[in-house]
């Protein structure tokens, strides 16, 4: 190796890492041993790093191995500044950016502040790392640009101290700061062995510049992974624009050779081992033409090889759905393991890959996920997340409870009796609130419960959550340690679980070096707090302490070019996920990109190609997609749509016949997929219920409210009376229709009660009734409005009808004829009348019913019409109904008339008889939606009664239920 320069190259599809070795042998073939020791290997990442080393026997000696990535650490050169964390650099510009939107609002929402503070410090960074001065973003004209980048620029003038020669340096910064160093020492003193940098393209600033030195070195070597050995050099010199050719695989080794003064045919062959197969890299080379030279594919097509032999191990997989993908996905890995082969899923689909390791779970097998699992998911992350957002808050039940629940909190003492505890407090809120507990309520439920430890220790670490507000960040981290490990550890000292094991201890790390970096977080309002703890933590990973499947491995497409497995599975191959959208830059568009002489956002749609061209080289790849996502139809990869297209256009070549069987031998695995769950036998669907139990178990007792359910929907008489089920009230308590019609039975007993019979007498019961049972100030005061809108209509009703109420929300109850059946009632209002005679009112929040649904449905009115005649309320006896009317007091007040003749209340008395009658004959079962007012209503029994496998077109199957069971 004593050539003045060395640049080779390593064609896809060959293991990298053995290939790396076997052509480095090669060239030290003959030499001693120590020859080897001699050279200095510097790769891509940790992987190839093992990958290399593995290579080497146990008596061998071995190369030095270092990263590219880690240039600044590998090498420590004196005189360089420390690298400042990054960490702190963000935390500084978050409090430039929060001025800045306090400022001007309309820029970003306050959500998005830390996430701003991170794309500025890598634009800073990159900035630095490419050589890019500030002047050179101020100089741009922007006088074309919409005001929003004008603006941005005169902001980015504002960071110009984080630029200067006084600045602390971030990683890219010190990485070009230290590339620099080396060019002049090596200038004057190179290495006396080989130094070759190898799997790297040279695509940030700092990389490429330590590779201009390498290549300038007497024993230097450049060894390029993927490179294209078959693409023409006519379209290798057409790679010379970055607008038309940055999404190139190949455009980052074109733009290296312009920094190195090379032409792609020096590019030699590190290596004579042959791809896998030649074919199919022809052909994806090809396909990967840029769009202005497509043309080629007509002209180069027909020197194409046979392509069903260049495809014959590709097998192309177009689900139906992404849920059918990972299936198949996990049939085929799971193949693999059982034939001892080693297989390798490639995707940048985070989804994708969860929903695999989940359907490997089945049959044990746990893949080496190189990605981890994001923390901001484990149980540390999630808890620690749910006490951020609760600062400056009122704390819900549902908050409470979601809290109370997870599975890290009360660790340090007794859990069971916690969860015990905990259940019960949650009965407590769905039936009787309040909505926003808080430490007085808890102290109070806990001494009641026999629980004041219990009760004492949950107050004091909910206390100031509520009250906390803008402070400094150190205040902010510390009542979020304090609260946390109290959460943790329960009724006892310490943190119980909190820490614990790998993601406790990964939370720990993340949550140290945020207290440790505080100082430089200034001061934030609680939203902003839970912002920024919530963007900290979610680029934080986990890794398992699980042993995973020695051959199963699941990786980025980053890693494609470190792939030593015999088969792999190129999954997500939709646009959006490979390849992955470039994030939006809120700082800079693609033009002042260019012109400022920064990387564009096609870069990573580049490095993407090149992922891709990589891993399709393995000796046998599969293809996978899904042709629909969870909400609509997707789009096939830009790659994958070129090489089905040019496949499909060379018949000649067997082109369309390859294709189809590729797909042949993915509607194998995607049947198996379906038959993995599909049951054994069809399960017949449940038929529309009508249970009939004995007439001992059949209620005796029904409220006047209960006789319209019973003839819209008698299944729910059947499940609420007799199984004795209950809906549980909802777990977050809200201003809903129920509340509302709840409050405004309410305030007119109140007000009635008052006497006062003035708009000021109603809107006073108003506010005595909402102050008491609606904790919402939004809601009290447009329930409160509401009231005033209708309350001149009503006191205008209430002179026209004038009486003296005589009952208010008190019960009665009557007996039904000779059928020992029993009608309650607790009617709104009843006033008796200057003649004696008595009128009934019942309030609705919304429109009354009309008299075909009291005709036939709703006979509240009308049934307790007939129970005061028939003395059925004790506090009045028995006394004739002059009238009754249904009180509508929503957006248009209607008061609806009820037809109280003696005829009209003998009638309907003598259907209740009947309709009682009817459903105390065992013959007759208690059909599950009989004539509900809409099919679109639901029910609180659809669950239980199964609907959606009947409709209500299906007739109504009698189930004879005994004590025993269904017959």
């Amino acid at each position: 190796m004593t050539e003045p320069s060395r640049l080779f190259g390593i064609p896809p599809g060959l293991d990298f890492g053995a290939a790396l070795v076997a052509g480095l042998r090669e060239r030290l073939a003959g030499q001693p041993p120590e020859a080897m020791a001699r050279a200095t290997l510097w790769v891509n990442s940790s992987r190839m790093r093992s990958r290399v080393k593995a290579q080497f026997g146990a008596h061998e000696l071995l190369p030095r191995v270092r990263l590219v990535t880690d240039l600044a650490e590998a090498l420590p050169l004196p005189g360089l500044p420390p690298p400042e964390p990054g960490l702190r650099r963000r935390l500084q510009l978050t409090q430039l950016i929060a001025r800045l939107l306090d400022a001007e609002p309309d820029l970003a929402p306050r959500s998005a502040l830390y996430d701003l503070a991170d794309s500025l410090a890598g634009l800073i960074d990159e900035m630095a790392g490419e050589g890019v001065p500030p002047e050179a973003v101020a100089g741009l004209d922007v006088s074309d640009h919409s005001l929003h980048w004008a603006r941005t620029q005169r902001f980015l003038g504002i960071v110009a101290p984080f630029f200067g020669p006084d600045a602390s340096p971030q990683a890219e910064t010190r990485r070009r700061m230290v590339a620099a160093r080396l060019t002049a020492i090596w200038a004057d003193h190179p290495p006396q062995g080989p130094v070759i940098i190898a799997g790297s393209t040279g695509s940030r600033g700092a990389t490429a510049l330590m590779m201009q030195a390498v290549a300038a070195l007497p024993q230097g070597a450049l060894v390029l992974p993927g490179h294209d050995f078959d693409m023409p050099l006519a379209l290798w010199n057409r790679l010379d624009n970055a607008l038309t050719s940055e999404d190139h695989p190949q455009y980052r080794t074109r733009r290296l050779l312009d920094l190195l003064g090379e032409t792609p045919d020096r590019i030699a062959r590190w290596t004579d081992l042959p791809p896998p197969s030649p074919g199919r890299n022809t052909l994806v080379s090809l396909a990967l033409r840029p769009a202005p030279v497509t043309d080629q594919w007509l002209s180069e097509g027909a020197a194409m090889p046979d392509l069903r032999e260049a495809t014959a191990q590709m097998t192309l997989i177009e689900a139906p759905s992404p849920r059918a993908e990972a299936l198949a996905i996990a049939l085929i890995l799971r193949q693999a393991a059982e034939d001892h082969r080693p297989a390798a899923l490639v995707t940048p689909d985070r989804d994708l890959a969860r929903q695999v390791t989940v359907a490997l779970d089945r049959w044990g097998i746990v893949p080496d996920d190189s990605a981890g699992r994001p923390l901001a998911l484990s149980p540390p992350g999630r808890l620690l997340r749910q006490i951020a957002g609760l600062f400056g808050q009122r704390l819900t039940g549902d908050r409470l409870l979601a809290m109370l629940k997870h599975p890290l909190v009360h660790t340090g003492a007794d859990r069971g009796e916690h969860l015990r505890l905990t259940r019960d407090l949650e009965l407590h809120l769905r039936r009787r609130g309040p909505a926003f507990p808080d430490p007085g309520f808890l102290r109070g439920w806990g001494a009641a419960h026999q629980a004041a430890d219990w009760g004492n220790w949950l107050a004091e670490c909910i206390a100031g959550l509520e009250q906390a507000g803008t402070r400094p960040l150190t205040a902010h981290l510390a009542h979020h340690r304090a609260v946390a490990e109290r959460l943790a550890a329960g009724v006892v000292p310490g943190s119980g679980e909190l820490w614990l094991e790998n993601p406790g201890e990964v939370a720990l790390a993340a949550f140290g070096a945020l207290e440790f970096e505080a100082a430089h977080g200034g001061e934030l309002a609680p939203h902003d707090y839970a912002a920024l703890f919530d963007a900290v933590i979610a680029g934080q990973e986990v890794r398992d302490v699980l042993t995973p499947h020695p051959l199963i491995r699941i990786q980025g497409s980053r890693e494609a070019r470190e792939l030593d497995s015999d088969l792999v599975i190129m999954g997500g191959l939709n646009d959006g996920s490979w390849p992955q959208l470039p994030p939006p830059d809120p700082w800079l568009n693609r033009q002042m990109r260019l012109k400022a002489g920064l990387l564009l956002p096609e870069r990573r749609i580049g490095l993407s190609a090149h992922d891709f061209q990589q891993a399709i080289a393995a000796p046998e790849v599969i293809l996978t997609r899904a042709a629909r996502s969870d909400e609509a139809e997707s789009v096939p990869s830009r790659w994958l749509n070129r090489l089905t297209n040019l496949m499909q256009g060379l018949p000649d070549r067997h082109g369309p016949q390859a294709l189809a069987a590729m797909r042949d031998r993915g509607k194998g695995w995607l049947e198996m997929a379906r038959a993995l769950e599909r049951p054994d036998a069809e399960i017949p669907r449940a038929p529309r219920p009508s249970p009939a139990p004995p007439v001992d178990a059949r209620p005796r007792e029904l409220p006047v409210t209960g006789i319209e359910t019973l003839i819209r929907d008698p299944y729910a008489i059947y499940a609420r009376e007799i199984l004795r089920l209950r809906p549980l009230d909802p777990l977050r308590a809200e201003p809903d229709a129920r509340l509302r019609g709840s409050v405004l039975h309410k305030v007119m007993e109140v007000f009635a009660r008052a006497g006062d019979r003035t708009v000021g007498g109603l809107l006073a019961a108003a506010d005595t009734v909402l102050a008491d049972e609606v904790p919402w100030p939004a809601a009290r005061i447009l329930w409160r409005q509401r009231i005033a809108r209708v309350a001149d209509w009503f006191l205008a009703f209430e002179a026209d009808h004038a009486g003296t109420p005589v009952l208010l929300e008190s019960a009665g109850g009557v007996a039904v004829g000779p059928t020992g059946f029993r009608l309650t009632a607790r009617p709104d209002r009843i006033d008796r009348l200057p003649d004696g005679s008595l009128h009934l009112y019942d309030y609705k929040t919304g429109s009354p019913p009309s008299q075909k649904q009291q005709q036939y449905f709703n006979q509240q009115l009308v049934l307790q019409a007939a129970m005061a005649r028939l003395g059925g309320f004790d506090r009045i006896g028995v006394a004739e109904v002059a009238a009754a009317t249904y009180v509508g007091l929503g957006s248009t007040p209607k008061a609806e008339p009820v037809d109280v003749s003696e005829a009209n209340l003998d009638k309907s008395w003598a259907g209740l008889v009947k309709l009682i009658g009817t459903y105390l004959d065992p013959a007759t079962g208690f059909a599950a939606r009989r004539a509900m007012h809409k099919h679109a209503f639901g029910s609180d029994y659809d669950l239980l009664s199964r609907y959606g496998e009947w409709t209500m077109a299906d007739s109504a199957l009698r189930i004879v239920v005994t004590k025993r069971g269904a017959t």
